[in-house]
């Protein structure tokens, strides 16, 4: 694999490990929330009378949204094409196809990967079967596929109806790293990869939601089988031929190769050509151009014609408008093909909208649909950015404000803070699991806390629903039946699934409630990464291993074992966590011992474990940042920038504490220990190291 890939994958990753991580793969569509300030108003936002959406107002509007600097300072190109009534109402392209070549993106011509807009046209094949009788939603999928060897231990199954609401209850299962690579010769077809990959059902199908790329990548198994034939050309003859979409389809040769955009990364540095397994990929491999999705949108709010062509009745298009599940009705989930829109502050995401989001490395796309406005719109870029976030409440704002109006409520009965108990509690993110939100009453109020935006009150404006006081976005929660804290719908962190709350962390015989170190290992305990059993011993002060250490921190990062078997290190051969050190030496994390070993058996010191989580960060921290850092005690010289580092960011227990002149003793070349761990992992969960780094680079 090509290293500007491996690089720009990693740096995915490591994101992850502040519990941060905005992941711009197929993973899902990234929320991208650290490039935007919550209070800031995009460009072209700016309170104002809606416009009539003409060619000459969309033009102007363009004009100067891409003409901002937040946009050029995230733009390498871009395309947008906006339909409106049947007719095309303006399609342009801006920036660069290829900045070596300089040449332009042409919505025409300029091919983009579609990434999860691709979700958008498997559902709507799947409609065109269920129309037809060859696919019942409310079937087992295992109906269309033949039977799957897969654990369920709900005893309800999986429908094709839980595949296109995300509802399926799967644990997550993502592309792979080793799925975005540059072996174009090999060919995986969708069904041997769904039976090499099968993932187990972990929650209750139809009870949750979870942005979920397999179960799109079902539903292409499930087409293909239904229709008895391959899903590329099942595609291209019911779906993209009868719309005259002649720049589409799903494998990278010929005319959608030659013509596709140079994928940047966030710098704007050029990303080599890739490919991705199975080759033919429903849930996020469509190729296409500005111009041949216009032409969908066009179709589909035409209740599914296209001249004399009918993809679509115009029953199956109003079934795709509508929202068939919501945590509250101001933060709605899926329809049969569509998504939520980006929330707008106290406006909550209109179900009088729908959307699509992707991302693929190096592109992102975004299609939204405006029924009851005939209208539709789609931007799609070559570099990773946020420019989607800026873009659509933007033009929401500019011709359609309405849908950006403070919601109107009815009146609820406040909860007392002995109710607000209910709420609180860890919510881990069910695709991201280290993406943690803490949920806590103080002052009788309820708050949220993250490792990317810290802490913030919620305030109650509905019986389950909260305004956040920073982002001016609602928090919605789901409870049991008894009243108890399931699940929450975050805006910021990950709109594309729920969180789950943990159990609540019942501690050790030797880590009682009153033990200093007892919240952070309570708290892992709670998310699931400790053993969470009060009549076990937890041996606090005893010494952790660098193994240990290793899978404990990518672990809970939701960073998956290498499956490389030839592995860096001799004294790896066997081990149990060979795999989580492999993954750490690829990622750059962690390096052998001077006899060219890794010993993974040996307890690692405090410093070790600072380097190790230096080596993710200093990329994103320079080293700068922290030279004011003043150190106590005895640090070797090769861990004196990760110590300082590990300072700054908090990344220690309440056995650590400053002098008075302000310096800390890190103890750095003593053993690391389990507590001192616990704590460690507790605030790479929940310091908003974000905004310590800010603090500190405007000192």
């Amino acid at each position: 694999m090509k290293l500007s890939i491996l690089r720009n994958r990693s740096a995915f990753w490591t994101r992850t490990v502040l519990a941060a991580a905005l992941i711009l793969t197929l993973a899902a569509p990234a929320v991208q929330a650290s490039a935007v300030s919550p209070a800031s108003a995009p460009p072209a936002a700016a309170a104002a009378q809606a416009k009539p959406l003409t060619t000459e107002n969309a033009a102007a509007f363009l004009k100067q949204f891409f003409s901002a600097e937040e946009v050029k300072a995230q733009l390498a190109g871009a395309v947008v094409i906006v339909v409106k009534d049947g007719k095309t109402v303006i399609e342009e392209g801006f920036g660069y196809a290829d900045k070596a070549a300089k040449t332009a993106v042409d919505p025409d011509e300029t091919v983009f990967r579609m990434a999860s807009v691709s979700k958008t046209f498997t559902a709507a094949a799947a409609m065109q079967l269920v129309e037809q009788g060859k696919i019942d939603l409310k079937a087992d999928f295992q109906t269309y596929t033949g039977p799957i060897v897969f654990d369920n231990p709900f005893g309800v199954p999986v429908t094709v109806e839980n595949l296109l609401t995300h509802t399926t209850g799967f644990r997550i299962q993502d592309p792979q790293p080793e799925d975005i690579n540059d072996d174009f010769e090999a060919k995986v077809s969708i069904e041997d990869y769904v039976l090499q990959n099968m993932p187990p059902v972990v929650r209750e199908p139809g009870t949750s939601y979870m942005y979920d790329n397999f179960a799109s990548l079902l539903l292409g198994l499930v087409v293909e089988k239904a229709s008895g034939m391959p899903y590329e050309d099942y595609m291209e003859k019911y779906v993209f031929s009868p719309l005259n979409m002649d720049s589409s389809g799903y494998l990278l040769e010929g005319k959608l190769k030659e013509d596709l955009a140079t994928a940047y990364d966030a710098t704007g540095k050029a990303l080599d050509l890739y490919t991705v397994t199975p080759t033919v990929m429903p849930h996020g491999g469509m190729l296409s151009t500005a111009d041949d999705i216009g032409k969908f949108m066009t179709a589909f709010l035409n209740g599914g014609t296209s001249g004399n062509n009918r993809i679509l009745a115009a029953s199956t298009v109003d079934a795709m408008e509508e929202y068939r599940s919501s945590i509250h009705p101001l933060l709605p989930n899926t329809t049969y093909g569509f998504e939520a829109p980006i929330q707008l502050p106290a406006a909550g995401s209109s179900s009088k909208i729908i959307t699509k989001a992707g991302d693929l490395i190096g592109f992102s796309t975004y299609m939204f649909l405006i029924p009851e406005q005939n209208t539709g719109v789609f931007i799609a870029y070559n570099q990773q950015s946020a420019l989607r976030e800026l873009f659509y409440p933007a033009f929401i704002k500019a011709f359609f404000p309405q849908y950006a109006a403070p919601a109107k409520l009815d009146t609820f009965q406040p909860l007392s803070a002995e109710a607000l108990d209910a709420f609180t509690g860890y919510y881990a993110d069910l695709r991201l699991k280290s993406l943690v939100s803490t949920v806590a009453v103080q002052e009788g109020a309820l708050t949220i806390s993250d490792a990317l935006l810290g802490t913030r009150q919620l305030q109650q404006v509905d019986d389950n629903l909260f305004m956040d006081e920073l982002t001016k976005k609602f928090t919605g929660f789901e409870l049991t039946a008894d009243g108890q804290g399931a699940y929450l719908k975050e805006p910021y962190l990950n709109p594309y699934s729920y969180a789950q709350k943990g159990p609540d962390g019942a501690g050790y015989a030797d880590v009682t409630a009153s033990h200093p170190y007892a919240v952070p290992v309570m708290m892992l305990q709670s998310l699931g990464y400790l053993p969470n059993d009060a009549a076990l011993s937890f041996e606090p002060e005893a010494g952790i291993t660098r193994a240990e250490y290793v899978r404990l921190l990518l672990e809970s990062s939701s960073v998956k074992e290498s499956k490389t078997t030839k592995l860096a290190f001799p004294d790896l051969q066997g081990h149990p966590d060979a795999g989580y050190i492999q993954m750490a030496v690829e990622l750059g994390m962690v390096e052998g011992t001077a006899g060219g070993e890794f010993q993974p058996d040996r307890v690692i010191s405090r410093q070790e474990a600072a380097v190790m989580v230096w080596r993710l960060l200093s990329a994103q921290y320079p080293d700068k940042l922290f030279q004011d850092v003043k150190l106590a005690g005895n640090t070797d010289k090769w861990a004196v920038p990760a110590v300082k580092m590990a300072v700054a960011l908090g990344l220690y227990g309440p056995d650590i504490k400053a002098d008075a002149k302000g310096a800390v003793d890190f103890k750095s070349r003593e053993a690391l220990s389990k507590q001192e761990n616990a704590a460690i992992l507790y605030a790479l969960f929940t310091n908003p190291m974000n905004q310590i780094v800010a603090g500190l680079a405007e000192k």
